[in-house]
């Protein structure tokens, strides 16, 4: 299932991502400034292209300026560089806004869609029954006498049929709308291909009467051995989901734990499972981790500057301030988190994501900051978040 680390590190690329286009927003308003101090190649007049020029420099001077301090010299600007720093300030808070929101959305959109992908391979059940039942009809037509295993028996698995018939199932494919639409075709070859052919799934068939532990066994083979497992459904998979590689043992998870709840006698019927164990508190963990880390960016920034004094903070690789942001913010604003776990979450995710010795770094930095901001008061945990905090 979804865990809070998967969070993490979805909120820490949607950031680098935002950090990324933040750049391309600064230099769009740079070539603002320098677009409206370009000769006018259609004017009939002399154009003064020193002139044009200086007033360019002033003004970007002007906008980096504002940049860094959040305002600029205007006393004895010329007006129309003035307009130019204020049209390119404009601009560019614009162009950050809609950026801000829209990795915001995609960060999330991205989470919800590991949730479609679970519901679809699910789905693969409903598509085998459909396959299944399109043969025999076929079979029915002929008038030679059938050859091959009786794959219909699989139509009557329990396991199988439970799941494919639970409400929770159904409006969750309707609501959600899941299909598989012409990539039914890549289900259909597996089908043909491999399942026909599985030696369990043979075996299974031959079954004279299976138990309930045998229709669970032979749907988690067909999952586990099979859809998770053959390479060109693995190629779909990851057409579909750029982040497959990361998210393929969250959807593994869940249909794992799915399979084995359906296949237990219960008198209640089952629901599906949520992306994570709290799902609603984790989303709320999720979107204020970004949008508290990025509008207290100026704050963390100086933080880290001050902690280490012996580097230039511009030195530092861009993703792991992200990850040392990322980590203050879940210290002062998640009082429910032991410190400890914090800083233990981030370091592994620099070992997965950083340099060789982002490591040692973020872990130095992290234990120095975290020691002095509970020392001062300004970090304050409670309930669960006061365990191991010594």
């Amino acid at each position: 299932m979804l865990n809070r680390r998967t969070l993490r590190i979805k909120a820490m690329q949607a950031i680098y991502a935002y950090k990324q286009a933040e750049g391309s927003d600064y230099q769009l308003a740079l070539d603002q400034i320098a677009e409206d101090f370009a000769p006018d190649l259609n004017s009939m007049e002399v154009q003064d292209r020193k002139l044009l020029e200086g007033r360019k420099q002033i003004a970007q001077l002007l906008f980096k300026e504002w940049h860094e301090t959040g305002q600029f010299e205007t006393e004895e600007t010329d007006k129309e560089i003035i307009e130019a720093v204020n049209r390119a300030i404009v601009a560019y808070k614009n162009l950050t806004k809609k950026d801000y929101k829209q990795y915001s959305s995609q960060m999330m959109s991205a989470v919800e869609r590991i949730y479609d992908h679970y519901l679809g391979t699910l789905q693969i059940l409903e598509l085998i029954n459909e396959l299944v039942k399109d043969e025999e009809e076929k079979k029915e037509k002929r008038f030679t006498a059938a050859t091959g295993p009786d794959v219909k028996r699989f139509l009557n698995n329990r396991v199988a049929q439970r799941i494919l018939t639970n409400k929770s199932y159904q409006q969750h494919i309707i609501r959600r709308n899941i299909s598989w639409g012409s990539d039914i075709s890549e289900i259909r070859l597996v089908y043909k291909n491999i399942l026909k052919q599985d030696e369990v799934f043979l075996n299974y068939l031959a079954l004279p009467e299976p138990t309930l532990e045998e229709d669970l066994e032979v749907v988690k083979h067909i999952f586990k051995n099979i859809i998770f497992k053959e390479k060109n459904l693995q190629s779909l998979f990851e057409e579909q989901d750029l982040n497959w590689v990361e998210n393929k043992s969250i959807v593994k998870s869940l249909v794992n734990k799915t399979v084995k709840m359906f296949g237990e006698e219960t008198e209640e019927e089952p629901v599906l499972l949520d992306l994570s164990a709290n799902w609603e508190d984790d989303k709320v963990f999720f979107e204020e981790l970004y949008h508290q880390t990025l509008q207290d960016d100026e704050k963390y920034e100086a933080m880290i500057a001050a902690s280490v004094k012996n580097w230039d903070v511009e030195r530092v690789a861009l993703l792991d301030k992200i990850i040392l942001k990322l980590a203050l913010c879940e210290m002062h604003i998640f009082r429910s988190i032991p410190v400890k776990v914090t800083i233990n979450e981030y370091i592994e995710i620099s070992k997965l994501y950083s340099t060789p010795k982002s490591k040692q770094f973020v872990n130095g930095v992290l234990d120095k900051m975290a020691q002095e901001l509970t020392t001062s008061g300004d970090i304050r945990k409670s309930g669960r978040g006061l365990i191991d905090n010594k």
